[in-house]
């Protein structure tokens, strides 16, 4: 199933049509020949051996969109293309008219114009991502490809650079105090992460969650972690109800905590993807009548390091013991931290961690291109040149056997 010549835009975006027109759940009776090439094309190279069959090709175009959706930036925009094409959870069997009408809702205009108007754009920008990742993904197999693979002058992302890649995961291997460390770096939203053990979420210092409609990190796991019905209703908010709990017993509820602390609760419904505690990082500081931040690099510091903390703690606890954590850059939000300083202050924690002969299993997660590329190029300063990391295509958590392997050299 080869991916040359790159399927132009209007087919992309004619075949996401067919899919909002459908929806997810009957993504293996439609005909979306493009779609399934460009998703064969970013498989791992293990998954293209062989013909890809109904069941996972269906699976693969649903990862694919998942990802170009990602990439939109947040927003009502981004929003909009999770409602319209069935991916904000608990919608993928709503029918086209309600996924229409909730997303009309979000621009505040009739489902009439919405139509006409926004769900064009929309999905326009959908399609515009899914050519970027595979015009990437080609010039990444294909390098003598050249301009052919990479014609949008307008595309700012040079595929030869190892920060920018259509892959959703980078296995690096850092040199540390006499070892080499595993870093997993993860490039999707945080609510697609499996099989890590607990996950870091920032929150501010009166510990109160973000609307589960949000798109910040915090948001994304409330709503990730809500339990809910047949129909997508939900039927309980349980990271928000443990995170509450865990201030009233400590007789902090509406009042803030110092920066640096960590509340421990479970995970909701992200347990079925194999996360199994989400610690609520208190980093951001409430600035008095706005709706701004602030968060310091010393705080962010302080907060990983009692993360590790409650990790070491609470590992024995569980059967089988906790091994893994996943850190966001911390306070690169709404906090307004540079993600230079993001990633030097949560390092600095993990540094002195592994200075200590800790084993955790250390993953990093960003949603972009650019803070991947910081995190690369920082690591690799940190190891003096010597960071080894490897590509993997996969949308789930798992990072061994990991295929494409190249090496990565410092970013400019």
């Amino acid at each position: 199933m080869p991916l040359t010549p790159v399927p132009d835009h209007a087919s992309i975006l004619e075949e996401i049509k067919t899919v909002r027109r459908g929806g997810i759940v009957r993504l293996r009776r439609l005909e979306v020949p493009s779609l399934a090439r460009i998703a064969f094309a970013l498989a791992p190279a293990d998954d293209r051996r062989a013909a890809v069959p109904a069941q996972s090709q269906s699976q693969s175009v649903e990862w694919l969109l998942r990802l170009a959706v990602s990439r939109l930036g947040g927003g009502t925009l981004q929003e909009a293309a999770e409602y319209t094409l069935g991916l904000t959870p608990g919608t993928r069997d709503w029918p086209g008219a309600d996924r229409r009408r909730r997303a009309a809702e979000l621009y505040g205009v009739s489902i009439e114009r919405f139509r006409k108007e926004q769900e064009a754009v929309v999905l326009d920008q959908v399609a515009e991502q899914v050519g970027r990742l595979a015009r990437a993904a080609l010039a990444e197999r294909y390098p003598s490809a050249g301009d052919a693979a990479h014609d949008d002058p307008a595309d700012p992302a040079d595929p030869a650079d190892p920060a920018v890649s259509a892959r959703t995961h980078r296995l690096l291997t850092v040199p540390a105090h006499g070892r080499t460390v595993p870093v997993t770096l993860h490039v999707h939203p945080v609510d697609l992460l499996r099989d890590v053990d607990v996950v870091v979420s920032p929150v501010n210092t009166y510990l109160a969650l973000p609307e589960a409609y949000k798109s910040s990190v915090a948001a994304s796991l409330r709503r990730a972690g809500a339990l809910r019905g047949l129909t997508g209703e939900m039927l309980g908010d349980p990271i928000h109800e443990e995170l509450r709990d865990w201030a009233t017993a400590r007789g902090t509820s509406g009042r803030p905590v110092l920066p640096g602390t960590v509340a421990v609760t479970g995970s909701g419904a992200l347990a079925g993807q194999g996360v199994r505690r989400v610690y609520h990082a208190a980093v951001a500081v409430p600035r008095a009548g706005t709706n701004d931040y602030d968060v310091l690099p010393a705080d962010v510091t302080r907060a990983v390091a009692r993360a590790l903390a409650l990790l070491a703690e609470e590992h024995e606890r569980f059967d089988p013991p906790l091994r893994s954590v996943c850190f966001p850059l911390l306070g690169s939000g709404r906090g307004g931290l540079p993600y230079e300083e993001s990633v030097r202050a949560v390092w600095a924690a993990v540094d002195a961690e592994l200075a200590r002969g800790a084993g955790w299993d250390i993953h990093l997660i960003v949603r972009g291109l650019a803070p991947a590329g910081v995190v690369v190029r920082m690591l690799t300063e940190y190891a003096g040149g010597n960071v080894d990391g490897r590509l993997d295509g996969r949308a789930d958590g798992a990072a061994d056997d990991m295929s494409g392997g190249e090496r990565s050299h410092p970013l400019p």
